[in-house]
């Protein structure tokens, strides 16, 4: 829904009815992730939920639905061919119409998400209970029901969980809130700030990671010392650029598990105190940039730092995966794709070469 979130809010503030289709549940190569969202109101579209695949069916759902349904496609249907899913996957779509009376909670939530506040909606997708019914839970405070018993309070401890990961999908419940059962299904779409990349070194190549890493989503912040390099005009594309000592900066902020953190500084002065400090935070990801005879030399130092193996083992140097990368864009595009397989998974060779399914899970 983030994707879509302008236009809906346009609509919403305007009191008028749209039709919102959310994909919940995906099996096999299906293309699109749970969350992605379409939204149709008459003849206007926006969104995807099957990069193209069943667009024109789920527009028919969303145009004449007005109640919520949960609609499956996928290959093993009669008609999943003809509606156009030929990836050999299985999408679950939940369309539902959206106005200020059916959705009165959607102004909060979109304030929240262009605040970078930690929201998730959770829905009943099915069960003995309403569907379509909503509970917008915060990580201290929580709005609207989906039943009786404890289901809300069971939903709002697991949405606070998944929110806390980034997490979006579908939990099973008992008709009151028991985990044991799965007679109602509940999907819990999360919409957490976006991950960090942290670049470190104010060179061309920082310019172009940056740019590549707001691309993919991250809230990007370009940090070094030297005041004359590191300039928000040399990085338009930043969220941030921030003049510091790097191994100081990092030191000061906040690092997780979906956090990047990508150094470039290429200078044993700056990157050697940086990684020590990188190399023992929970970042998922930390390379860093320059020639294997220099990253030899950087381990030599970092040992002589004291780091561990088990510590050293972690750096992802020479950064980025083996395209041949020559230019600061052609390298921001390896490292980029370091990243999209660290995350889901993926081998790293050519998809003609490889078998079973395109699409992993991670």
């Amino acid at each position: 829904m983030r994707d879509v979130l302008p236009e809906i809010m346009r609509w919403w503030r305007s009191g008028l009815e749209f039709g919102l289709a959310t994909v919940v549940g995906t099996f096999n190569s299906a293309p699109r992730p749970p969350g992605a969202a379409m939204a149709v109101r008459g003849d206007e579209v926006v969104g995807s939920v099957s990069g193209g695949c069943v667009e024109g069916a789920v527009f028919e759902l969303a145009t004449e639905t007005r109640r919520p349904v949960l609609q499956r496609y996928g290959v093993s249907d009669d008609d999943a061919f003809a509606v156009g899913l030929t990836c050999g996957g299985i999408i679950d779509i939940f369309v539902e119409p959206i106005s200020r009376d059916t959705f009165p909670e959607l102004g909060d939530v979109a304030a929240s998400i262009e605040e970078h506040e930690p929201v998730a909606v959770a829905t009943v997708l099915s069960g003995p209970g309403e569907v379509g019914a909503r509970r917008i839970i915060w990580p201290g405070r929580s709005s609207g029901s989906l039943g009786p018993g404890r289901l809300d309070d069971a939903v709002d401890d697991d949405a606070r969980g998944m929110l806390a990961q980034g997490l979006t999908g579908i939990r099973h419940y008992g008709g009151e809130g028991e985990r044991r059962l799965d007679d109602l299904a509940v999907f819990v779409h999360s919409f957490a700030p976006p991950p960090r990349m942290l670049v470190f070194g104010a060179i061309d190549f920082a310019a172009a990671v940056a740019r590549v890493g707001k691309f993919l989503g991250y809230h990007v912040t370009v940090c070094d010392a030297r005041p004359v390099f590191a300039t928000p005009k040399r990085f338009p594309d930043a969220d941030e650029v921030v003049v510091k000592w790097p191994h100081d900066y990092l030191a000061s902020v906040s690092v997780d598990e979906r956090t990047v953190i990508c150094v470039l500084t290429h200078d044993p002065k700056f990157d050697v105190p940086l990684l020590e400090v990188a190399l023992r935070t929970p970042a998922g990801y930390v390379g860093a940039m320059g020639s294997r005879r220099t990253h030899e030399d950087r381990l030599d130092r970092l040992r002589e730092a004291g780091m561990t193996g088990e510590e050293l083992a972690r750096l992802r140097s020479p950064i980025g995966l083996d395209l041949g990368a020559r230019t600061p864009e052609e390298t921001a595009v390896s490292i980029a794709a370091e990243l999209i397989q660290l995350r889901w998974g993926g081998s790293g060779r050519p998809l003609s070469t490889t078998r079973g399914r395109i699409h992993h899970d991670g």
